[in-house]
């Protein structure tokens, strides 16, 4: 599978120097990847169900609806492990995953699979990589651009899942565009690429679960306890919970990238860890996601063992080495240089035209 041989990519030689310093660390713990998560999943739901039953608007249901968030956020990033399971991987997990949250949410873990190209020489930093924007390329209306998305997602979703997923069986026509502009979990909104034919069967098992969900919470407001109310509810935890997600992305990486391709020294480089800990570290890069320059480094690293590769590598890779380029101390220095780089390049459009020639 392609997760197997992410490492292979450009650059063999800082990859082989960072494995040989880690070798002892790329086996996942399974009962931890399930107890973490049911524990996570269990009480974020908990919280949830909560916030419903409480005063609207009150400070108390506020309060529980960012607790709700958070812990829904935390639960939804092991998908972000998912993808990277090699073929065959804990199969139980990915269908409990998608169970307790994929489907509830609307965000089945096949939609993510586009994350692999992510890592690989021939679309990292182009306008090919469904997670990349040169924000620190492009004028500031692209940051602006790339916030205001937040707020739709969830309603879109809802159309994708509950209407067009279901009506597209019906049109060949439609079905394409569906595949190609609307079945890929992304931050690059100028992303077009046909969704893999091999993965269609398990996407299909999705968007009729995904409907089915929808269907039966269509049933409740019409025939039972749930009232209108509550959708807007949802909307405001969902829109607050991909928030999160997506205002953390903004440190994932330098963003700067002209839109050609770059060996693995260069993505390496162009991608950040967080290590500060402070409280806003543990709230906005759970399950491992303040390592990521290590995680494009080695991509088949768990996330339990992060940390503990991160203090190894700092200590024992040549000086020379990209990873030692990578490390920032707060969340906020990071959106600094990201803020700087795009107002320095307030009148530039040469850059990002590159990303919009694609839609």
């Amino acid at each position: 599978m392609e997760s197997e041989n992410l490492h292979a990519a450009r650059g063999p030689n800082i990859v082989q120097q960072a494995r040989s310093v880690v070798p002892d660390l790329f086996d996942r713990r399974g009962w931890l990847y399930w107890t973490d998560f049911l524990v996570t999943v269990g009480v974020s739901w908990a919280l949830v169900a909560l916030y419903f039953t409480l005063e609207p608007w009150s400070m108390a249901q506020l309060s529980v609806m960012l607790l709700a968030s958070i812990g829904l956020f935390r639960a939804g990033t092991f998908i972000h492990e998912i993808v990277h399971f090699r073929h065959g991987e804990m199969l139980p997990f990915k269908w409990a995953w998608n169970l307790l949250l994929g489907f509830p949410i609307l965000s089945p873990w096949v939609i993510y699979r586009n994350h692999i190209e992510h890592h690989t020489q021939e679309h990292y930093g182009t306008p090919s990589d469904g997670e990349y924007l040169p924000l620190a390329a492009a004028p500031p209306s692209e940051t602006l651009k790339y916030l205001i998305q937040i707020p739709l997602l969830a309603p879109l979703a809802v159309i994708r899942f509950g209407l067009l997923g279901p009506i597209s069986h019906l049109s060949p026509t439609l079905r394409e565009w569906l595949l190609t502009r609307a079945s890929a979990a992304i931050t690059n909104p100028y992303y077009r690429k046909r969704f893999p034919r091999h993965l269609e069967p398990e996407l299909n098992r999705s968007e009729w679960f995904c409907f089915g969900w929808l269907g039966l919470l269509t049933g409740l407001t019409l025939f039972g306890p749930m009232q209108p109310v509550h959708w807007l509810m949802a909307w405001a935890l969902l829109t607050l919970t991909v928030g999160l997600n997506w205002v953390r992305n903004l440190a994932a990486h330098g963003y700067a990238n002209n839109g050609n391709q770059m060996k693995k020294s260069g993505q390496v480089e162009d991608s950040i860890n967080i290590t500060g800990q402070t409280w806003l570290t543990l709230w906005l890069f759970p399950v491992g996601l303040r390592y990521h320059a290590l995680h494009h480094l080695l991509p088949d690293l768990p996330y339990h063992q992060l940390g503990r590769a991160h203090r190894r590598l700092v200590t024992h890779l040549p000086s020379e080495h990209p990873y030692h380029r990578c490390n920032r101390d707060s969340y906020f220095s990071v959106i600094g240089e990201l803020l700087a780089g795009a107002w320095k390049s307030r009148r530039r459009r040469d850059v990002i035209s590159r990303w919009q020639a694609r839609s």
